[in-house]
C-alpha cells in the first residue's frame, strides 16, 4: 500500500481498535491457485502476540483452506470509515482555485502467517467467542445452545479454522492532512453535516493536532 507520511498511522493500538470496530476483513491469498479475496469475519487477539493474531473461519466447501497451506503468508485488509470529499468545502478554494476532489478513508493492512485449524474444538470455541462478542447488544442474544446440539455439530463440522499471526501491520488515515488547518476543518464538518460522523470527527481530531503543531 502507498502510504504518504502525511497519511500514515503507525499507533498498534489505533489499528487495533479500528480491526475491532470493523471486524469484517478482505482475506487476499495467493496459492496454488492464484490470487483469492474472501470477505471473512475476523476476531483480534491482542495480546497473543507482538502485534496480535487473528481468528477466521470459512466454509469446509471454500477452497480456500486447502489453496493455501500452514506457513503461506497472507493478507488481511480492514476499511473504517471512508467518504468523497468535495473541493468545495476547503475554504482556500474560494481564494486559489487550486483543490480538486479525493476520497478518504481509514485502513489497516494485516500481513501475516496462516495456521489451518481443521481442529473441532479450536473452531467450536471461535464461534462461540465471535457470538458472545457480536450478540451482545442484541436486546435478547443469540447463544449456540439456543439451538440442538446436533444442529450445532453439524454446524461446527462444516467449516475450518483459520489463524493468522500477524507480522506486520501497516495503518493509512487519509483525512487531508496535507491541506490547511482550516480545510481539514471545514471538510469535516461538512462530513458530520452529511451524517459521516466517524471520518468527520477524525478529520476535525486531524485540524487540531495540525494547529497545536503550529503552537509547538
Amino acid at each position: 500500500m502507498y502510504v504518504p507520511r502525511h497519511f500514515v498511522e503507525p499507533r498498534t493500538e489505533v489499528l487495533h481498535n479500528l480491526i475491532k470496530e470493523n471486524p469484517l476483513g478482505v482475506l487476499i491469498t495467493n496459492g496454488e491457485s492464484g490470487l483469492d479475496a474472501n470477505h471473512i469475519p475476523f476476531e483480534l487477539s491482542s495480546d497473543q502476540a507482538p502485534l496480535g493474531v487473528l481468528h477466521c473461519h470459512v466454509a469446509r466447501a471454500n477452497p480456500v483452506w486447502q489453496d493455501i497451506a500452514t506457513g503461506d503468508e497472507v493478507l488481511v485488509v480492514f476499511r473504517a470509515a471512508h467518504a468523497y470529499i468535495s473541493p468545495n468545502w476547503y475554504p482556500s478554494k474560494q481564494e486559489f482555485h487550486k483543490q480538486v476532489p479525493t476520497w478518504n478513508y481509514m485502513v489497516a493492512h494485516a500481513h501475516g502467517r496462516a495456521t489451518i485449524r481443521d481442529d473441532e474444538r479450536y473452531v467450536r470455541t471461535l464461534v462461540a467467542r465471535l457470538t458472545r462478542t457480536h450478540e451482545s447488544k442484541q436486546p435478547t442474544p443469540w447463544k449456540m445452545g439456543d439451538s440442538p446440539k446436533e444442529f450445532i455439530d453439524a454446524m461446527v463440522k462444516a467449516i475450518v479454522g483459520i489463524e493468522i499471526e500477524i507480522t506486520r501491520l501497516v495503518g493509512k488515515s487519509k483525512l487531508s492532512q496535507n491541506k490547511e488547518e482550516r480545510d481539514i476543518r471545514n471538510a469535516g464538518e461538512k462530513l458530520n453535516e452529511n451524517g459521516e460522523r466517524v471520518l468527520g470527527e477524525a478529520m476535525l481530531v486531524a485540524a487540531a493536532i495540525k494547529t497545536a503543531g503550529k503552537a509547538d
